[in-house]
Formats: structure tokens, C-alpha cells, sequence
């Protein structure tokens, strides 16, 4: 198991952010054990990449790390201590009345130390019972693209056939892993549970896209509402708005309405909807329309064409 975060990421120190989210959505498909449960060592793989990835997409859980102060599983770094600081101390028990000189032999300073501690009212002892910290337990949790997006509350049934609540928060992107603390496996001679680790998989819509915080949506409009311009009614993440079309719009323009994206929890700003548009004609082309086309192509020498060929040829 790798210790370090990046490594176990494939990154180094210099990635950034997005490149640390990006890692860690690419390997949760891959090493998730619900998604390849023929694969034995995806779950060892998969509490790896969580681990790695709890770490370093806090900006200042991944500054301590850096820093030296915690280790690869979050946990404190200890103060490293050596012999010399003991016999420096001025109330150094370990030297008064030992026989420790300034030759004495490290291991000889060492072993005191550990029969202190035992004798020590917090110290280890040899009738104090063991205690551990339950395992963490991996999930999979599969929902609909709109309760990503604004948040939910949904429930999962465990393996024992306990009921689970568990709350998406708004924005929750796809790949990301919810912790629920303490709803793990239970810990041993009364240590704590382990937490349950749920990993979101949001399931695509037929509508809407998602770039980050932005919503992409393809709206089709008619020949006339590209021409002439119009007032129209486009979905959005949180109901329907009117949309104004420019006259002469083309197809693949994009429209942005402000404000209509993704949200998150404590934040003010959301992201945008940006709306590509689609020439779409009717179904069935009328005498009528194929005439006037027919007399405006006879008087019109429009080529949309003659800088894409320019610049193939260039």
C-alpha cells in the first residue's frame, strides 16, 4: 500500500487541484469494488485511492502533509525524540540515580524509557486491554443527475438490513466519496466504529451536461427564430426561463444564462448555463416554404462555406 497520497494518486507534488480531482475520478471507476466485484484486490485499491484522496483535496490537509506534520493516512506525525533530549531534561529520570553517563548506551536509555511508561498510570501495561478502531465499509451509491445537482436526502439498505440515510449535498459531483463518521464496522474492545464510505455515481441526464459548475443544454430552434430572432422558453436546472434568440443566430452558437448553474452549500456564486444552439427544420417541408427558399436562393449567392475552404487549402 502505497504512503504516499500522490503516489497512490499516479501524481506528484506539483499537480494541481483539478488534477487531483480528475486522478481520483478516473481511479474510483476503475478500483471501485461494487463496479468489478470479480476483482479481488479492488477494494485494498479503492481505500488506497479514498485515503490518498481525503488527504490532498483539502488545500490545508495537504499543506501538513507537505509539511511533514501528518502521514499519508491523516494521522499526527509524532515529535521525534532522542536520547539526547532526555539527558539534557533537568528532572531526567532516566538519568538520575542509572548510571547513564554522557557514554551511556542509547538502547540501555530506550529500554528505561519503555519501563517507565509502564509502570506510568497512562502508560502501556500489560493488563490493559486491547482496542481498535472498526474497518471502514465502501458503498455505492447511484443517483439521479438533479438530486446531484440542487442535493437530496435518499436512503441505502446496508448488507445487515440496516437503513442508512445519507445527504447529497448540492453540486456533488460524479466520483466523489461521502463520509458518514462512525457508520462503519464496529470497533474492537470498545474502540470506535469505522465510518462508511459512499461513492457517488451520478447518472446521466438526457437534457442537461455538467463542466464543472456549468450546465451545458442543446436548445433546438426553428429556421424563422434563427432569421428573425425571438422570445423562447429554455429548461434549466431549477425550472423553465425565458431565453431572448438574437436575430441571425447560427447553429453552435452558445447563449449563457448567468447564475442558472451548479451551487454549492455556503456559497454564494453558482455556475452558468450555457445553451448551444440547434437549427432544427420542420419534419415536413410545405409547398410554401420550399417556394420561398427556392425564389431566395435564385437572388442570394451566400456561401457559409468560403472560409473553410480558404483555409483547407491554405
Amino acid at each position: 500500500m502505497p504512503k504516499d497520497p500522490y503516489e497512490a494518486l499516479g501524481l506528484t507534488k506539483a499537480a494541481t487541484a483539478e488534477d487531483i480531482k480528475k486522478a481520483y475520478r478516473k481511479l474510483v471507476r476503475t478500483s471501485h469494488p461494487d463496479l468489478h466485484p470479480d476483482d479481488a484486490g479492488a477494494e485494498e485499491r479503492f481505500k488506497v485511492i479514498s485515503a490518498a484522496y481525503d488527504i490532498l483535496k483539502d488545500s490545508e490537509t495537504r499543506a501538513r502533509y507537505d509539511a511533514g506534520e501528518i502521514d499519508g493516512l491523516g494521522a499526527e506525525r509524532p515529535r521525534r525524540q532522542y536520547y539526547r533530549d532526555f539527558a539534557d531534561a533537568s528532572d531526567n529520570t532516566y538519568q538520575q540515580g542509572r548510571g547513564f553517563g554522557a557514554d551511556a548506551d542509547p538502547a540501555d536509555i530506550f529500554a528505561e524509557i519503555l519501563r517507565n511508561r509502564g509502570r506510568s498510570p497512562g502508560g502501556d501495561s500489560a493488563g490493559r486491554g486491547f482496542s481498535a478502531r472498526g474497518a471502514d465499509v465502501s458503498y455505492t451509491l447511484e443517483v439521479p443527475f438533479l438530486d446531484a445537482a440542487r442535493g437530496a436526502e435518499t436512503r441505502i439498505t446496508l448488507p445487515d438490513g440496516q437503513s442508512l440515510a445519507v445527504k447529497i449535498p448540492q453540486g456533488t459531483e460524479d466520483g466523489k466519496t461521502l463520509r458518514l463518521r462512525g457508520k462503519g464496522a464496529s470497533g474492537f474492545g470498545g474502540g470506535p466504529a469505522g465510518d462508511a464510505l459512499i461513492t457517488v455515481l451520478v447518472r446521466p441526464h438526457p437534457v442537461f451536461r455538467r463542466d464543472g459548475d456549468d450546465i451545458l443544454l442543446t436548445l433546438p430552434i426553428t429556421i424563422d427564430e434563427a432569421i428573425l430572432g425571438g422570445k423562447v422558453t429554455a429548461p434549466t436546472i431549477d425550472g423553465p426561463v425565458g431565453l431572448t434568440i438574437p436575430p441571425g443566430a447560427s447553429s453552435g452558437q452558445v447563449l449563457r444564462l448567468r447564475g442558472r448553474g451548479i451551487g454549492h452549500a455556503g456559497r454564494k456564486a453558482k455556475g452558468d448555463q450555457k445553451v448551444e444552439l440547434k437549427i432544427v427544420t420542420p419534419p415536413e417541408i410545405d409547398a410554401g416554404l420550399r417556394d420561398f427558399f427556392t425564389e431566395w436562393r435564385k437572388t442570394h449567392s451566400f456561401d457559409p462555406r468560403v472560409d473553410l475552404m480558404k483555409g483547407a487549402s491554405a
